[in-house]
């Protein structure tokens, strides 16, 4: 496993979790993050005993979002020329985008805890996971309207297939902060907690439930979950039935079934 200079990565039994590592900082993703979140979502996509990942904030916030150090660091680097300017500009986004399409993309269940605030990039991050779950009083705030510019790393992508189109709107248009409570309703987190400890078992506790199960299974359900996102039902149906012409003939249904019926819990290989 890698050392990280902004994330906490440690593995506990099935479950990864990814700490971001910046107390100090609010925990704003600074240049560093950026590159190393996507290591680090290589190592839990190539590692097969890690089989579920929780991210959360080290400290009081989950994240502040992007560094306004490194944004402003990157407009002192602009030249004269607008075209070559715009070029730098657009492959710099699309690194920053690699990073959460690295967390969106991973195979397995990533579960985001959050408290305290969750602003700007937060969003971009949590919207690439698969669920999410906060305290009741965490902060959130759609911020990139207020720095004068649209969030450009997942958020107006993602964020359409988890909560209403007029609700996105607002939020995106006006960057007003809203909490926990307030994300539950509309659907942007699964459920709120009292406090950061009881948020943590929570999640813990949840990601260890999805690790006993089948991770041939649960892969299979996140890769359809995330196909049907983007293609029709027909598309999504011929795709299923590909995918479990292999996967019915595995060893972890034969598994799961012999379980079932003597009411008994499976061990499942990695």
């Amino acid at each position: 496993m890698s050392e990280y200079q902004t994330l906490l990565v440690e593995q506990v039994g099935n479950v990864a979790h990814v700490q971001i590592n910046r107390p100090e900082k609010i925990n704003a993703m600074s240049a560093a993050f950026w590159e190393e979140i996507i290591t680090a979502f290589d190592w839990i996509d190539q590692t097969d005993s890690v089989r579920v990942v929780v991210i959360s904030g080290a400290g009081k916030h989950f994240s502040a979002g992007i560094d306004l150090m490194m944004l402003a660091g990157a407009s002192h680097k602009m030249g004269s020329d607008i075209g070559r300017n715009a070029d730098v500009i657009r492959r710099n986004v699309l690194r920053l985008q690699a990073s959460f399409n690295a967390v969106d993309q991973c195979r397995k269940p990533v579960i985001a805890a959050i408290q305290g605030y969750c602003i700007g990039g937060a969003i971009d991050l949590i919207t690439a996971c698969d669920m999410r779950y906060s305290t009741a009083d965490a902060h959130f705030s759609i911020k990139e309207i207020d720095m004068g510019m649209a969030a450009d790393v997942g958020t107006l992508q993602r964020l359409p297939h988890l909560i209403g189109d007029g609700m996105i709107r607002e939020l995106a248009y006006t960057g007003r902060a809203f909490d926990g409570a307030e994300a539950a309703a509309m659907g942007l987190v699964n459920r709120t907690y009292a406090d950061h400890g009881e948020l943590m078992d929570a999640v813990m506790g949840l990601a260890r439930d999805i690790a006993g199960k089948s991770p041939l299974a649960i892969r299979g359900t996140k890769e359809m979950i995330r196909f049907s996102r983007d293609h029709s039902v027909e598309d999504g149906l011929n795709y299923i039935a590909t995918w479990n012409a292999a996967m019915l003939q595995s060893e972890d249904m034969k598994l799961a079934m012999a379980a079932h019926m003597s009411k008994k819990s499976a061990e499942f290989a990695d």
